[in-house]
């Protein structure tokens, strides 16, 4: 099966009508789609499949106990209106790698594995990466049970719904054990491979980010009879917070967004009495993240004070920088540099601003990754796009990669 076909029949699945963008959510009937899908490419190759006590998926080629593993892969689901390359374009680009690998003829001395991380995105319970951090042990089974979705449904009853087992779930150092190293191949969520003429780049870090929930308090009242001297309106309070984040990141050279937001009583003709935003920010360093979010807060307390607003700030999640493996991440430039000649690939190595389960795992194997040219640098949208040329670049090149580490 070609990369094309197999990038054809994942296409539909999850796909609004409405928007055009993904709702491929965990553990709904989208989720199970794609699970079914992977299953299947799995099975087709003769690949040994199983699913781990977290839920994620994986597809062997030689004995899982063997260690030493080499695994690559990415995740399937996405966010709200999501665009179809992130994260399926590393799935499909594995399975398509194995095939052109299998072309070749090539004598594999290690395991090697592609896998689907579950819930990479967070777009039901709010939190990235759960199926990783589960797996790495950054996540608590006690803290996984606690997650609920905007529905109220928590993450067991989800799982449960959806045919897997929430007791099961929990730290896997046994797994992580027998891999010796991971690659991720990603669409890159930004321009700097279009800016400078490259199809593929190798990922040097992850920039620290985190997310923060702002629950504003006031009084709700009628928004038309209430003089506006006499209002407590959480909005106000928001509003200007949105507007602080802007100018705290820009002057930092950092990123801060409020993308998400809930407001109660949510009525057109009323002062609301809740208005819960949450923040998004990431920086290039820690130092500099830290200050952009107690600025941020600052203001936001400031302002609160000035209009007789109740304030809460909560942290829900928080990933540290990531450097990933410098020996793993030169032996790839290596691998797609060669010694020159016509098959040499000019690889750059670049930073991002972006999490990924490769970040995640980075603390206990080494990670490396792999980024596809975006020409736009849109990501998170429907607008989200890479070149089928480029598409295939990145697959030639995660195949000699794992040829590299896995056929010597």
């Amino acid at each position: 099966m070609t990369f094309h076909s197999m990038w054809a029949e994942l296409l539909p699945i999850g796909r609004s009508s409405a928007s055009g963008g993904y709702r491929r959510y965990a553990w709904t009937a989208a989720d199970a789609d794609c699970r079914a899908w992977f299953t299947q490419q799995a099975e087709d190759r003769g690949l040994v499949y199983e699913v781990d006590r977290n839920g994620n998926q994986w597809a062997w080629l030689g004995d899982p106990a063997a260690g030493d593993a080499v695994v690559t892969g990415s995740h399937l689901d996405s966010v709200p209106d999501g665009g179809a390359f992130d994260g399926p374009l590393g799935v499909v680009s594995s399975f398509a790698a194995l095939d052109e690998l299998r072309g070749r003829n090539v004598q594999f001395t290690k395991p090697l594995a592609i896998v689907n991380f579950g819930d990479e995105e967070g777009a039901r319970f709010g939190l990235a990466c759960v199926g990783s951090r589960l797996t790495a042990g950054q996540l608590t089974v006690e803290q996984a049970h606690r997650l609920t979705d905007g529905d109220g449904v928590s993450l067991p009853r989800a799982m449960e719904a959806a045919g897997y087992d929430p007791d099961a779930i929990g730290p896997d150092p046994e797994r992580l054990d027998r891999i010796g190293a991971f690659v991720e191949l990603h669409v890159e969520q930004g321009r700097a491979l279009d800016l400078s003429g490259d199809p593929v780049g190798i990922a040097s870090a992850i920039w620290p980010h985190g997310r923060w929930r702002y629950d504003f308090r006031g009084e709700a009242n009628h928004a038309g009879t209430t003089r506006l001297v006499d209002r407590r309106d959480p909005m106000l309070c928001y509003a200007e917070t949105v507007l602080a984040a802007r100018r705290e990141a820009q002057f930092a050279g950092a990123v801060a967004t409020f993308g998400k937001i809930s407001v109660e009583p949510n009525g057109v003709n009323a002062i609301p009495s809740l208005v819960r935003g949450w923040l998004d920010s990431r920086a290039a360093d820690q130092e500099t993240l830290d200050t952009v979010v107690a600025g941020i807060e600052k203001a936001a307390r400031e302002y609160a004070d000035a209009h007789g607003i109740d304030l809460d700030v909560v942290r829900e999640s928080f990933t540290p920088v990531v450097e990933f493996d410098h020996a793993l991440r030169d032996e790839l430039g290596d691998i797609l540099g060669g010694a020159g000649g016509d098959t040499a690939l000019k690889v750059p190595v670049l930073g991002t601003g972006a999490g990924h389960d490769a970040g995640i795992l980075s603390g206990r194997i080494p990670t490396a990754m792999l980024f596809v040219r975006n020409p736009t640098g849109v990501s998170h949208s429907p607008a989200e796009s890479a070149a089928e040329d480029d598409c295939l670049a990145g697959v030639r090149a995660l195949a000699d990669v794992l040829e590299g580490l896995a056929c010597r």
